[in-house]
């Protein structure tokens, strides 16, 4: 047993996913010393990318980064890495949708919705008609996102178009997914307006009279890996623990946290007057805290987190007879293919593919169909592989494959989810000097998951301060 004290006002940061990361390089820029422990001997979390000699780079996780924040904005200035960012191609403003076996282009103008066939005639009327009428007194329960979206538009609005854009984003269920919680720009836009649509606009607007910059999708030349690896390399070298698990934490007779961790079968202790947890549910959960086989986190275990498999395929160009002009192919339930959707990956940045080649990113699995996820590689990827040469007229063998699965993937914000806040906040309110922050609690999205790192280290520097009067 190895045992060490770091100084007494140094912070530990368990996880080092990007609100890890975040949370301990802006606490080492506020000159707090900080130790970050991590399971996998890697940093970055599921935020992984490959680049390979020939030219191919492919990210295994998030393949785009929404920028918006003000803060996280600030964050990549002070990183130096703003200076560096791809903006996505203007043709990934144009989303495909399959519709009755045809890959169409979501509307982007009035005359184009009106003339569309991806929605009935019935179903463009009740959406005119939403932004007349919306919806009467304010909501109060939480509904589904489905629930919400049916009534103010119908159930067309939701099997065509809600139900594959939630599956984009959370491989979810917007049957069981929260309105309040997963959603929660939707959710506000009724509140505000009782008008989804009416709602939204207002909101847009207030944003421009703030001043606030319209969201970018944004990319590094690197891939987004560059992220958790910029934030790292900002890091004293000491401070950064990978291959280190930790097993439990221990409240001193003097109110600080001691450390309990596990390097290769070589175990440590070391006391910290603050920790911060950044972790998924299941991590959180296993944590023993304050005497043996007490885990007041274990609720946690119950939130769902669906297995995705990424595959990403390489073709040459004339391999291809879609043109790929736009971020991607959304995919409806009632369609009955086998895959979530297609991102077109060297489409959306430059330098994700040799030159005459092109990229697609292949998802299967959800929580509509988690067995697909979790299907073994060659089967994945003879999945993927069908359903392109179905959707997007691929022939031949791809140059180049990669398979990556996520056994648990993204949190599910479902209906219920206030009970999992609740512990939560509960759970630091009796243990004083104990944070927690990330995904399971911030919003699943990069962009939040950095906007989380840099809310807890305000956090644990609140808890610095003097909290009486001074003189």
């Amino acid at each position: 047993m190895s045992t060490s004290s770091p100084p007494p006002s140094a912070v530990a940061v368990i996880g080092a996913g990007v609100t890890g990361l975040t949370a301990a390089y802006q606490l080492v820029r506020s000159g707090v010393p900080v130790r970050v422990f991590e399971t996998a001997a890697q940093v970055g979390g599921p935020v992984q990318t490959e680049q390979t000699s020939d030219g191919w780079l492919i990210e295994s996780g998030p393949n785009s980064l929404l920028l918006g924040d003000a803060a996280v904005t600030r964050l990549f200035d002070e990183l130096g890495l703003s200076a560096r960012l791809q903006v996505a191609a203007g043709s990934a403003r144009k989303r495909f949708l399959v519709r009755k076996g045809e890959v169409l282009a979501l509307p982007t103008s009035p005359l184009a919705f009106v003339s569309t066939p991806l929605f009935s005639g019935a179903a463009k009327r009740r959406l005119l008609r939403e932004v007349i009428r919306g919806r009467g007194a304010p909501r109060s329960a939480d509904v589904s996102v489905a629930a919400l979206v049916a009534e103010h538009l119908g159930q067309e609005w939701v099997d065509t178009a809600l139900q594959p854009f939630v599956s984009g984003i959370y491989a979810g269920d917007p049957s069981r997914l929260s309105a309040k919680h997963g959603f929660p720009q939707v959710w506000e836009a009724e509140q505000r307006s009782g008008s989804l649509i009416r709602g939204m606009l207002a909101g847009a607007k207030a944003r421009r009279q703030r001043g606030e910059p319209r969201a970018r999708m944004v990319s590094l030349p690197e891939g987004l890996h560059g992220i958790p690896r910029t934030l790292a390399e900002k890091l004293p070298t000491e401070a950064l623990s990978l291959g280190t698990r930790v097993d439990a934490l221990r409240r001193t007779a003097d109110g600080r946290w001691t450390v309990r961790w596990n390097r290769k079968g070589e175990t440590g202790d070391e006391t910290f007057g603050t920790v911060l947890l950044a972790l998924p549910a299941g991590a959180l959960a296993c944590l023993e805290i304050d005497e043996p086989d007490h885990r007041p986190l274990g609720s946690l275990q119950s939130i769902e987190y669906p297995p995705v498999a990424s595959v990403f395929l390489g073709y040459r160009q004339e391999q291809v007879r879609h043109p790929l002009d736009g971020f991607g192919v959304l995919i409806p339930e009632s369609e009955r293919c086998r895959i979530l959707g297609v991102l077109f990956s060297s489409t959306l940045f430059p330098g994700r593919a040799p030159a005459g080649c092109v990229g697609l990113t292949v998802m299967l699995g959800g929580a509509l169909h988690p067995e697909r996820g979790r299907l073994a590689a060659p089967d994945a990827v003879g999945t993927a592989r069908e359903e392109v040469g179905r959707l997007l007229g691929v022939v031949g063998e791809p140059i180049l494959v990669r398979h990556r699965a996520w056994p648990q993937a993204i949190p599910q914000y479902n209906l219920g989810y206030d009970a999992f806040l609740a512990t939560m906040e509960s759970f630091e309110r009796n243990h004083p000097g104990l944070l927690v922050g990330g995904h399971v609690r911030d919003g699943i999205a990069l962009s939040a998951c950095l906007s989380a790192g840099l809310k807890l280290a305000d956090r644990a520097l609140a808890l610095r301060r003097p909290s009486g009067p001074v003189g």
